[in-house]
């Protein structure tokens, strides 16, 4: 699938933020809770995010040019960081709600019709959490892994203040309605707090997780062991959907340089397969040269 298809996830998504808006801005107006409310206003926060989701997503589309030539596709982890900061906004703001309410507080009306049209807006988050979700890891999008953590967010957000406004109706304790908007306050901070780090963990060239890392090295044992050669630095960065790997690969020194040449070919070609999409760099060198072992490492600083 091309990087411009993912543009009809933010269109979902955006879709899906103003539905859902409106039915808790509902919700909101006929019982008053401030729970509710804060409900609403993380709604708010969702479409800002879709909307900022569609831009980047936009721009990650983009083919390399002159002045980008890896592409654009770190303009995503900028959606991410900017949906990440967002949900720290929405916090501050039912946080400030909540305690106004829990100052001051006041009875709830018509209980029963505002929480079924949350539910009905929750049950519509979750199935376009669930869509992106399975979209995102399909296509290693950060944007669309931010937004659908984002939505499930507002899913959980709205079960707890369903079971605060119940708890109100039940119990009679009007506390109880902005104690839970402040849970849900503490619990949107998290959640956008892990939004910003995995963003700026991109942002920054943070390395291939793990597992991938594990892929490159086994596969490149298997050339080390079978064609009697040698690697090091080994370098992988991220960028939205795209890898990159760079390496240094070390062969006898008798050999020529088609040989070499052939060899990497091989190498680069079962990199592709193994870990697409992925950009790969490779250098040769001679085993035994001193020189070559100088940049054995991370940095050569000669």
């Amino acid at each position: 699938m091309k990087p411009t298809s993912l543009t009809r996830y933010a269109w979902l998504s955006i879709a899906a933020a103003i539905a859902t808006m409106l039915l808790k801005s509902g919700a909101y107006l006929i019982t008053g809770s401030v729970g509710l409310l804060s409900d609403a206003l993380e709604s708010l926060v969702n479409l800002a995010g879709a909307l900022m989701a569609l831009a980047m997503l936009t721009v990650a589309a983009r083919p390399p040019d002159e002045d980008h030539a890896y592409g654009h596709s770190k303009a995503e982890y900028f959606s991410a960081g900017a949906e990440g900061a967002l949900i720290v906004i929405a916090a501050v703001s039912i946080a400030v709600a909540a305690v106004d309410r829990l100052l001051h507080p006041r009875p709830l009306e018509q209980v029963g019709l505002g929480l079924a049209v949350s539910v009905v807006a929750a049950l519509l988050n979750l199935g376009v959490a669930l869509v992106l979700m399975r979209a995102a890891r399909a296509h290693r999008s950060a944007t669309l892994q931010a937004s659908s953590h984002h939505l499930m967010t507002d899913v959980w957000t709205t079960g707890g203040v369903l079971v605060g406004v119940g708890a109100v109706v039940v119990t009679g304790w009007l506390v109880l309605d902005p104690l839970v908007a402040i849970a849900v306050a503490i619990n949107i901070v998290w959640t956008g707090y892990r939004i910003v780090r995995d963003s700026v963990a991109g942002l920054m060239d943070a390395a291939l997780p793990r597992r991938e890392q594990g892929v490159l090295h086994d596969l490149l044992r298997k050339y080390a062991t079978a064609e009697g050669i040698d690697y090091h630095a080994l370098r992988t960065r991220r960028a939205g959907a795209h890898r990159f790997v760079s390496v240094h690969v070390l062969v006898p020194p008798e050999w020529t340089v088609q040989q070499g040449h052939d060899l990497l070919e091989r190498i680069e070609a079962d990199i592709r397969r193994a870990l697409p999409p992925v950009t790969v760099d490779t250098h040769l060198e001679p085993l035994g040269d001193p020189a070559a072992m100088r940049d054995a490492g991370l940095h050569r600083d000669d």
